[in-house]
């Protein structure tokens, strides 16, 4: 079992018994979703961007605009970290100080560089389309030479990270748990309704196979 080193930088003090630095874990944590938010330092104030991204192997892409202050700042940096979240549950204790949420969390620290290759930076953003709904960038029209000279793609190598999970209900104090106050948990998770189709499609335009997967599997019960 691989797993990041504990560091002063990745180590979870607060809560440390739901911590995690096993990288399949992790990994699972990140290829789960595909918005994670990143933190930057611009004109000595913190700012945090929420970013699509797409993962291979210990590798974070990002992309955007050449004129993206944050990709711009963060390569110049050399450095960034990433948090991706998934909640799971509101937690209802009978304390208010004991109310909580069931989660996933996964937090990323590390390198940068530019992506300038055009085939790689056409390997890169397919990987961040697919990381949304799998399947869709072989669905697209093909990517221009020219959009690629626009956009900028970032790899961000990940040195170490952690994990922290909670999945349990809610933890009061022995005093109060014999108190006439409801408490639990209230399960959280993201469902995908049914497509809509663009105004615009013509009649003979069906909802390709790929999104009525994505649907089926995420449509709840």
């Amino acid at each position: 079992m691989k797993t990041y080193t504990k560091t002063a930088l990745n180590e979870v003090n607060r809560g440390a018994n739901r911590a995690l630095y096993d990288v399949d874990e992790i990994n699972s944590i990140l290829d789960a979703g595909f918005i994670g938010f990143v933190g930057y330092n611009y004109e000595d104030k913190a700012i945090s961007i929420p970013m699509s991204y797409g993962r291979i192997n210990n590798k974070i892409y990002l992309h955007g605009s050449r004129k993206n202050r944050m990709l711009i700042n963060l390569l110049d940096r050399k450095e960034a970290s990433m948090t991706v979240m998934h909640l799971d549950g509101l937690v209802l204790a009978r304390s208010g100080l004991h109310h909580s949420v069931n989660y996933r969390s996964a937090t990323l620290f590390g390198t940068l560089l530019e992506v300038d290759n055009h085939k790689e930076k056409e390997r890169i953003l397919k990987c961040v389309v697919d990381q949304m709904i799998s399947g869709r960038w072989e669905n697209l029209r093909p990517i221009t030479a020219k959009e690629l000279d626009r956009t900028l793609v970032v790899e961000m190598t990940i040195q170490t990270a952690s994990a922290k999970i909670r999945d349990e209900g809610a933890i009061d104090e022995k005093r109060d748990r014999h108190l006439p106050i409801w408490a639990g948990v209230i399960p959280i998770k993201q469902v995908a309704e049914y497509p809509v189709s663009d105004s615009l499609l013509t009649a003979d335009i069906t909802i390709p196979q790929h999104v009525v997967d994505y649907h089926e599997k995420h449509k709840g019960s």
